[in-house]
């Protein structure tokens, strides 16, 4: 448990990070204001992130084993 605590804790981060970035980007576009709405986006996305993937991620597991397994 503790594994896919870590795991989540750093794919969340990283996931809403970049994510955060590319539509502040895609709505702002590089400007004056763009860092500190960035941060504001991503403040706002991590958390939800890792609640997201917490919930999400033994049903994406079992998911990935039943594709993976029926590969011949």
């Amino acid at each position: 448990m503790k594994r896919k605590l870590i795991a989540t804790f750093f794919m969340s981060f990283g996931l809403s990070f970049l994510m955060s970035c590319w539509v502040t980007f895609i709505n702002l576009g590089w400007s004056d204001v763009f860092l500190a709405r960035w941060m504001d986006a991503f403040r706002l996305a991590w958390p939800a992130a890792a609640v997201i993937a917490l919930l999400l991620g033994p049903a994406v597991e079992r998911l990935t084993d039943t594709i993976v397994r029926k590969r011949p």
